[in-house]
């Protein structure tokens, strides 16, 4: 297994990385030839200008791959061939550089899938570049407050549901909250080589889905320990992102390890998976001092396979953020009531999605007006 494990690593580090810098370039080299196919594919397909978005989009990731990769390299040498590069200082640097990279990449995500996000309960109004300090209030109930304070670790524990919900989290967590995140991430994600070098470089663990239960709380426990005033432990407590199929299993789940009681709220719950407690338990009794952060969203949920995305672009939707800040001494003690306190704010999130249904921004009325760049 460990000769697999470093087989693996050269492939993704030898082989995976350099063909998406060779990609990025041949991208960019024969962008007009690509440019004038979709011109021409463009009259015999539905939507506007789906294609040509799709390719732009494409671009600016691996670009923004190819870029963060080069400067990665850079930064190892400079670390003194990585001696140095798990120091505070250079965790820092890399914590700006994704946050700046990523600030790139959802604007023009954004912008060309003409999406607008705003938020609830946060010290935010519009999730806008030139508006991310515009005072909002909340509107939450006394548990909550108006603002991620400063000065306190949080774990925040967020709804998992849509395409890029992961993304659109951690980019608000840095850019709006000015946090650092810690992320658990399965371990597929490692196939993504920016994702591979980063993750490893900051405080992040990759999970295999060959893990124990036993084996993944422990590994969530060592991320989540030493907390700072700035930092995030971001969890997904569903397991993965919401479906149907999924939603059934999880009740099944439950009625098979005998709990039938929590099967019957989980069958409550429409818009939600029923949580599994293992992992952000863990988290708590890891960062005793911490914060949690709830954080439900809506606006993508129905979007959940490939044929969706395409059918959706472009998407013309209001995506609604809607974020609860729970102080540590509001959150019992003992496994079992923290389980039904769990629970209880699960059913909160899924009432809360059920009120806030996918808004859809008004259509473009020709394709003429529609704008891509």
């Amino acid at each position: 297994m460990k000769v697999r494990s470093v087989v693996t690593w050269l492939v993704r580090r030898m082989v995976v990385a350099p063909a998406v810098i060779v990609l990025t370039v041949g991208l960019w080299v024969l962008l007009p030839l690509w440019l004038i196919v979709v011109a021409a594919l463009a009259p015999v397909l539905p939507g506007r200008w789906r294609l040509l978005r799709i390719l732009w989009l494409v671009v600016v990731w691996v670009t923004a791959e190819s870029v963060l990769m080069v400067i990665l390299l850079g930064w190892w040498l400079a670390s003194g061939f990585g001696r140095r590069i798990r120091t505070a200082y250079w965790q820092g640097v890399h914590y700006d550089l994704v946050q700046g990279l990523m600030y790139v990449v959802f604007r023009e995500a954004r912008r060309v899938l003409a999406l607008r996000i705003e938020t609830e309960g946060g010290p935010g109004g519009t999730f806008e570049p030139d508006n991310m300090t515009a005072p909002n209030g909340d509107a939450g109930p006394t548990a909550a407050r108006s603002a991620l304070h400063p000065g306190r670790p949080l774990i925040v524990a967020c709804r998992h549901a849509g395409p890029g919900d992961s993304f659109t989290l951690i980019h608000a967590l840095m850019h709006w909250y000015d946090r650092e995140p810690r992320v658990v991430l399965k371990d597929t994600l490692a196939w993504d080589p920016a994702v591979d070098v980063v993750m490893h470089r900051i405080p992040a663990r990759f999970i295999s889905t060959g893990n124990t239960a036993s084996d993944v709380e422990s590994q969530i426990a060592d991320l989540a320990g030493g907390l700072d005033a700035n930092d995030a432990f971001v969890i997904f407590p569903e397991g993965g992102n919401f479906t149907p199929e999924r939603r059934r299993r999880g009740i099944q789940r439950l009625r098979r390890l005998g709990l039938e009681r929590m099967a019957r709220r989980a069958e409550r719950m429409r818009n939600v998976l029923a949580p599994k407690p293992g992992g952000l338990l863990a988290a708590l009794d890891a960062a005793p001092e911490a914060d949690v952060v709830l954080v439900a969203h809506t606006g993508l949920d129905h979007v959940l396979t490939v044929r969706d995305v395409w059918r959706e672009l472009p998407m013309d939707k209001v995506i609604v953020m809607r974020w609860w800040q729970v102080p540590r001494g509001e959150i019992p003690a003992g496994r079992e009531a923290q389980i039904e306190w769990l629970f209880g704010w699960w059913e909160t999130i899924d009432a809360w999605v059920a009120e806030h249904r996918p808004q859809e921004l008004p259509r473009r009325r020709s394709r003429r007006t529609a704008q891509v760049g």
